[in-house]
């Protein structure tokens, strides 16, 4: 499978990530970038390597900031070779390898401030974390390149790994409390078919939540603050896996185990982490799921609390939670073809995902608020985690080249396919070519989805191919329909799950059209979400809107709509690159309150104009307020 994007929404966003994001990246980890806190993630490998002096600086798990990086660049050189940007992970490689232990072990932290603390900490230490996405980046520019010496060392460290840790009784019966190395696992097994690789993720899997649990023999465990909200279901280890229902504890350590429990089913056939998977999918998405796909609702701990408490202005939904739960739906599409998860992987990269990186790709949130308020924000304990505007560079620098990593990658998330079967999870001009039982096939897709939702598919394929397409019917669309050739296709026969599957024998220049109405529609939330009673939240499409004070003034939550308020989408070429906004008709208060704090009520209220953009793109003019949900009159 081949798919190339060639649209006007994600294209644009893959080039620039590619042209201005990953250079922007690669000076931040030198230190190049005036006025953003400081990485020193790439001298830490000078340092190790003895070809520096100086101590270690940074996060512990500082490591993965240069291996997610490594991992966007490698994805980048499918789309648009660079000699010059080789040349540059070349020289990180072979850095690296000067660092590495003869032992193969690999992770300046350990190995440059605190060596007698290695494998000590495995609640807070991120050792396995660390070389979980080392593996990740080296098997990315191996599939990318063909040039092994990365994964070779990084065979060395997982065979390391593999000597140590395990189920044998004269080996450490730990697993990391920040998952991640269980899917690197899987990876390195497909990419070099060594089955010791995917046993020990297995193994990783299996042993997190059997009791006792060895983490709580450690020093660290609990954190600094040793509170309850850092206890075993932080970690995801409060009880096994096959037994969890509900989503607990960081909301991103949660997303990478429930990616590779995914990756783990498939490769075994795994019906019972399959079930599993299942359940919690539910749980998360309906309960613990923000609109726009955010995870994750409270800042201490960075984690999920409990159902339905969903705080607007307070929320976490850190980014890299955001990448995980489409990490995780696209695996679950793998599994079955289902527009639960599609759905979902839809909502989450348009909305919650997007909102982490600037339009210029060189600014970032690691917190996605759905509602700010400036001066509050700045002032409140409890909202210090928030940031008003989008900031260069984080000291915690995870989410940066993790949105770049997704982005480089995003081809990748489009279909999936399984022998004759192809299915077609999200929309977006492009030309993707399959090999359907030694036939070529090739889709040209062209869209100007999200703005639209009309989508024509030709095909193209030098002889008749027998095989079933299958299109997600988004769960937005009220009135779909579907043609193949111009003949309209009755849908209730051939739709299962959310997709419309058609089988038939393929021919050069059939032609098929979806057509997906948009129309704006106003969301509410299930009223056990207390923030949201008597809101409404805008829609258009698999777009979620909200209202910034640079189109709508201040005190953006004296804003409500009438109930028969109608709204229009327009699409305007001068507003943020380019976008559909919502117009409307508002109602504010119409009266002075002076100095008045509490009145008695009344009820004047004056007309306005209100527009809302896509939640995606907010913070990219003036700073000032935002807000996703809005009271309804």
């Amino acid at each position: 499978m081949n798919v190339r994007l060639n649209d006007q929404f994600w294209q644009p966003r893959v080039r620039q990530t590619i042209q201005e994001t990953i250079p922007y990246q690669w000076k931040a980890l030198n230190d190049e970038i005036e006025g953003a806190e400081p990485s020193h993630a790439v001298e830490n490998f000078r340092i190790s390597a003895g070809e520096q002096t100086g101590t270690f600086y940074g996060m512990v798990f500082q490591d993965s900031d240069v291996a997610k990086w490594i991992e966007a660049a490698a994805y980048s050189l499918r789309h648009f070779p660079n000699p010059q940007l080789e040349a540059v992970i070349d020289a990180v490689v072979d850095l690296m390898g000067r660092a590495q232990q003869s032992d193969g072990y690999l992770n300046t932290y350990y190995s440059v401030a605190a060596p007698e603390k290695r494998w000590k900490d495995f609640s807070f230490g991120h050792e396995l974390y660390c070389a979980g996405h080392l593996i990740e980046a080296a098997v990315a520019y191996y599939e990318s390149t063909g040039k092994r010496s990365f994964v070779d060392m990084m065979c060395r460290y997982a065979d390391y790994i593999d000597r140590i840790m395990g189920p044998d009784s004269d080996k450490m019966q730990v697993y990391c409390g920040h998952e991640e190395i269980e899917l690197a696992l899987v990876k390195l097994f497909k990419a070099t078919k060594e089955q010791r690789y995917l046993h020990l993720s297995r193994y990783f899997v299996e042993e997190r939540g059997k009791q006792p649990s060895f983490l709580k023999e450690e020093p660290e465990f609990g954190g600094p603050s040793k509170d309850r909200w850092f206890d075993l279901d932080y970690h995801q280890a409060h009880t096994p896996v096959r037994e969890q229902e509900t989503a607990e504890g960081h909301s991103v350590r949660a997303m990478y185990l429930y990616s590779a429990m995914a990756d783990l089913a498939i490769a075994y056939g795994d019906e019972t982490l399959i079930e599993a998977l299942r359940k919690l999918w539910v749980h998360v998405t309906s309960k613990r799921m923000y609109i726009t796909g955010g995870l994750g609702s409270q800042g201490h701990a960075e984690r999920f609390t409990i159902d339905y408490d969903l705080p607007n202005d307070t929320a976490y939904t850190e980014t890299c939670a955001s990448i995980g739960l489409a990490m995780w739906a696209f695996r679950m599409l793998q599994i079955e073809t289902d527009s639960r998860y599609g759905d979902v992987l839809e909502r989450v990269l348009f909305n919650g995902v997007l909102s982490g990186m600037s339009l210029d790709g060189k600014r970032y949130f690691y917190v996605n608020p759905l509602e700010v308020h400036p001066a509050v924000t700045q002032y409140r304990y409890d909202m210090q985690h928030v940031r008003t505007e989008r900031v260069p560079w984080f000291g915690c620098a995870c989410c940066p080249p993790n949105i770049a990593r997704l982005l480089t990658s995003l081809d990748t998330y489009f279909f999936t396919q399984n022998g004759a079967d192809i299915a077609m999870h999200l929309y977006a001009s492009n030309e993707s070519t399959f090999d359907v039982q030694g036939r070529k096939l090739v889709l040209h897709t062209e869209t100007h989805y999200p703005w639209d939702g009309n989508i024509q598919i030709r095909l193209q394929t030098d002889e008749p191919t027998d095989c079933t397409l299958s299109f997600r019917i988004p769960s937005w669309c009220r009135d779909p329909y579907i043609t193949v050739n111009g003949n309209l296709i009755v849908l209730d026969t051939i739709v299962k799950s959310g997709y419309a599957h058609i089988s038939r024998t393929w021919m050069e220049k059939d032609e098929i059209k979806l057509h997906f109405p948009m129309i704006v529609e106003r969301i509410e939330s299930n009223p056990k979400v207390h923030e949201n009673a008597g809101k409404i939240a805008l829609q258009y499409g698999p777009l979620v809107y909200c209202m910034e004070e640079v189109d709508n003034g201040p005190d953006l939550t004296d804003i409500c709509f009438p109930e028969d308020s109608e709204l229009t989408a327009v699409y305007k070429e001068d507003v943020l690159g380019g976008i559909v906004v919502l117009n409307g008709e508002g109602l504010r208060s119409d009266f002075c309150w002076e100095d008045d704090l509490y009145r008695p009520v009344t009820r004047k209220k004056k007309s306005v104009p209100i527009l809302a953009v896509p939640y995606a793109f907010w913070g990219n003019r003036k700073p000032g307020e935002m807000t996703v949900w809005i009271r309804e009159k």
